[in-house]
């Protein structure tokens, strides 16, 4: 289903297949042979989604465009079900695997793999052809790769790389009151969508 969110509509060329649960929403621009399998949304927030060719974005993933951090996918990526891409930037030929996470403000690099359940932290540089394995945590600028039992050493570098003003555009102190009244009137501007097909 392709919608206009704040007044932005999809691009998408005629040799792209959108299943027909997935949801493309906003200000997305589709490259030429993408697939976008059942249960997948690319929701154009209030920043852009841009895909390269040649990729493929399975069952249920997630990318969301951010103001400050749009997404960008490289060509020739797969993005595996239930990966969430949010605000981040992905070079070609990556593999975002099943699960996994990637926060606004990271960087991805040419041929870099995200296995199963990894995560790589807000604003976080991964190298190109690195390697998170499964279940384990990509945090800093450059990467540190480390298995989440060492969470003491990733919360270290990870408290440095502003989480709350990177996802919520608030200071440290917000309480969850604060940030979810933002977040209320945020995603309120979905009462204006229009479904175009």
């Amino acid at each position: 289903m392709l919608i206009e969110h704040r007044g932005r509509t999809p691009v998408v060329p005629a040799s792209v297949v959108i299943a027909s649960t997935a949801v493309v929403s906003g200000d997305v621009t589709l490259g030429e042979n993408v697939r976008v399998l059942h249960g997948a949304v690319l929701s154009a927030e209030d920043g852009p989604i841009t895909v390269g060719d040649d990729v493929v974005i399975m069952e249920g993933a997630l990318l969301r465009g951010r103001g400050s951090h749009p997404v960008i996918v490289g060509s020739s990526v797969m993005i595996g079900p239930r990966a969430d891409i949010n605000g981040a930037t992905i070079g070609d030929d990556a593999f975002i695997a099943t699960g996994a996470s990637v926060f606004p403000g990271a960087v991805i690099g040419a041929g870099a793999e995200v296995r199963i359940n990894g995560v790589v932290q807000v604003n976080t540089t991964l190298a190109p052809g690195a390697v998170v394995p499964i279940g384990w945590v990509a945090v800093g600028s450059p990467a540190s790769i480390l298995p989440p039992e060492r969470h003491d050493e990733i919360w270290a570098i990870q408290r440095e790389l502003g989480f709350t003003a990177t996802v919520y555009g608030v200071g440290p102190d917000a309480t969850m009151r604060d940030i979810m009244r933002g977040q209320a009137e945020f995603y309120g501007a979905h009462r204006d969508d229009r479904v175009v097909e």
